[in-house]
């Protein structure tokens, strides 16, 4: 069942959604060279103690970060750690916050340095597959509409769509019903309706579709070892236009 949320509860979503985005926008301002992952992870663990939220991801499943940090041919779900980023990588960083009861989940990737020009359209394709796909999200439209558009983009560009992972609903829990796969014709499953919430979250691989999960048990990178990037935002379904839930604080 797809939940439609009443306006007092995606006021509250908006409020945890932005919080989510602005910590993730920090974050993501410290990706350099010489910065290890976990450097990253304490960073995201200290910005949401003084805002007084909760990290989603701490202790999923044991999921020892408070972040997911993906570098290079790493996908999704990396675990942060000693490893060190480098002039020339693309870092994935996937952030969720439990605020006032409600999860936002947000992620991006960040070109670190003289990174190669391919990579870098990768990272410009896989956003652009983001705002695609988001266009989508609008009452009336079909649920498949928005993973087709993900994949329209990314084909169209000669890179390929992650099918092993998806995105989801999201609310209260940062995985409610319906998955959104990233990949499908149109026109196909429930009717979208005003105030459904998604976490839309395009994966695109710069070479083949398929993948692998790593013996630490999380980290899941690209099977041929090619780069991978990650956007992702929560949004409200809307009347004519979907909301963008997970925009950043700006200064002043």
């Amino acid at each position: 069942m797809i939940i439609v949320k009443k306006p007092q509860e995606l006021e509250a979503m908006r409020v945890s959604a932005r919080k989510t985005a602005t910590i993730l926008h920090k974050v993501a301002a410290k990706v350099a060279p010489g910065v290890t992952t976990l450097e990253l992870d304490e960073y995201a663990a200290e910005l949401a103690r003084k805002e007084e939220g909760i990290c989603a991801f701490y202790g999923y499943h044991g999921f020892s970060g408070h972040i997911c940090a993906s570098v290079n041919e790493e996908i999704v779900h990396g675990v942060p750690g000693r490893r060190v980023i480098r002039d020339g990588d693309v870092v994935s960083i996937d952030f969720g916050l439990v605020y006032g009861g409600y999860v936002g989940d947000t992620a991006t990737t960040v070109a670190v340095g003289n990174v190669d020009p391919e990579w870098k359209r990768l990272l410009i394709t896989t956003e652009d597959c983001l705002t695609a796909a988001i266009g989508k999200a609008v009452e009336g439209n079909r649920l498949s509409d928005i993973s087709n558009a993900v994949q329209v983009i990314a084909e169209a560009a000669g890179f390929s769509v992650v099918r092993d992972f998806v995105g989801h609903g999201i609310g209260r829990d940062m995985h409610e019903d319906p998955q959104i796969p990233n990949y499908g014709p149109p026109g196909r499953g429930p009717v979208l309706k005003a105030g459904m919430t998604f976490a839309i979250e395009p994966m695109i691989n710069l070479g083949g579709h398929k993948t692998q999960t790593l013996n630490d048990g999380w980290t899941v990178v690209t099977k041929d070892r090619l780069p991978s990037a990650h956007f992702e935002h929560t949004v409200a379904v809307g009347k004519t236009k979907a909301e963008i839930l997970t925009v950043p604080e700006t200064d002043g």
